[in-house]
């Protein structure tokens, strides 16, 4: 039996044989930064049919994890390519008394046939892809797309920037579009947050009244990967420099933490640009303890008392948007979404762009556990790639409401096919 993990985004440390069938598997901790480990993509070849092994992954970094809900590894191989979850009978997360009680995962598999076997974290989504995808858009010279080289990382991977929106200036009505700006995957192993802006991006760019108008009366900003680095070599939350990106948007450095340096002066420059209007600002993440979709929203600034009026408008305002979500995606909890003024995270897009340089008023960070959505009847449905671009084309129907454009649209927006089978502006340039 063969490991590998020698290709992009694969990620594991050591493996031991504990006998013929037994192993013990490591998982490599982020680059530069031993405390994050937890992302693990990597192959098994060189099996026979009907052989069967056990793994323990020994070294997480997390006790609070998924895995108490039930949740697995995911599993494909070169003959069967769709991703499936290995089932939860054969998976077990417990402290271990060989391992000093420390947790371990360990999952039982049997090999149906001769092949190259897959396992991951979740649900892959790499940097090649993104690359691939956008230079398919970008070939076809839509007039309502536009891919900026925003820079480089420090192992010179591109950073792009774009911008979806009609070529006027104005919106119909003669107002300045509002501009909303979109990152994602600051993370590198929360790839839930790529697959829901690819759905957001594949709404924005077909054919749909709904994109049209969005189009006619907005102006998308899209960073889809702030961390290119990481995604590339496996990484679960860090660059290659071992930083946490979404702790340093107060002080950037342009060779550090160049992605936000860029993305921050970007935004600030947009701000200071009286023909643009910066009004929504969304950071998207996935999450590895919750479960559902939800919003991390800004609270009011210091001195406004709870109770007070500007208080109370604050508030409504800052979960308007959870709430017009929750109605368009099934997944999407409003309730869960919340306030979220903890010091620890000042430094990251959603605070600082919020509440420190004040640049929107609306700065929110997106959540998707990497997981599983619980439903009405409280029962937990695993999220799948299909959802998860889903929820993205849900975020895009959901500005149509939010900025009150219903009247202009017709069918509902709600009528819309699932994500992926919109009709594009011309001929098709995003098959996932």
């Amino acid at each position: 039996m063969r490991f590998d993990c020698s290709f992009e985004s694969g990620n594991i440390g050591k493996v031991q044989a504990l006998n013929d069938f037994e192993f013990d598997v490591s998982v490599r901790p982020d680059t530069n930064n031993p405390h994050y480990r937890v992302w693990f993509y990597f192959a098994v070849s060189q099996v026979q049919k009907g052989q069967r092994a056990i793994f323990h992954f020994i070294n997480g970094s997390k006790t609070k994890s998924l895995y108490r809900l039930g949740m697995t590894p995911l599993v494909r191989s070169t003959t069967k390519p769709k991703w499936e979850r290995v089932p939860q009978k054969q998976c077990f997360y417990y402290k271990s008394p060989r391992l000093k009680k420390n947790y371990v995962l360990s999952f039982a598999f049997q090999f149906d046939r001769e092949d190259t076997y897959y396992f991951a974290y979740c649900f892959p989504f790499t940097f090649t892809f993104l690359q691939k995808f956008l230079a398919h858009v970008e070939v076809q010279n839509f007039h309502f797309f536009k891919r900026e080289l925003l820079c480089r990382t420090v192992q010179k991977r591109r950073v792009d920037l774009l911008t979806i929106t009609s070529p006027s200036v104005l919106a119909p009505n003669g107002d300045r579009k509002k501009t909303v700006f979109i990152t994602a995957r600051v993370h590198a192993g929360e790839t839930p947050a790529s697959f829901i802006c690819h759905g957001l991006m594949c709404l924005l760019l077909s054919d749909h009244p709904a994109a049209r108008l969005l189009r006619s009366r907005c102006n998308f900003k899209i960073v889809p990967m702030l961390n290119p680095d990481g995604v590339f070599l496996g990484n679960y939350r860090c660059s290659s420099m071992g930083y946490d990106l979404n702790r340093n948007w107060l002080n950037p450095s342009a060779w550090a933490h160049a992605p936000i340096k860029y993305t921050r002066d970007a935004i600030l420059k947009l701000n200071e640009n009286e023909a643009t209007e910066v009004d929504f600002f969304m950071d998207i993440h996935a999450h590895s303890t919750c479960t559902n979709a939800f919003m991390f929203v800004n609270t009011s600034s210091e001195g406004e008392k709870p109770g007070s009026a500007v208080m109370d408008d604050h508030m409504r305002s800052a979960m308007h948007f959870p709430r017009l979500l929750a109605t368009n995606d099934r997944t999407f909890s409003a309730v869960a979404s919340r306030f979220c003024r903890e010091p620890s995270k000042l430094g990251t897009g959603r605070r600082a762009l919020g509440e420190v340089l004040r640049v929107a008023p609306h700065c929110s960070a997106l959540e998707v556990s990497m997981y599983c959505t619980i439903d009405h009847r409280q029962r937990l449905i695993p999220y799948t790639e299909e959802m998860y671009l889903d929820l993205g084309r849900n975020i895009g129907l959901t500005f149509v409401e939010f900025y009150k454009l219903q009247s202009l649209l017709n069918p509902s927006p709600r009528s819309m096919p699932p994500a992926g089978q919109e009709k594009p502006a011309k001929k098709k340039p995003y098959n996932k």
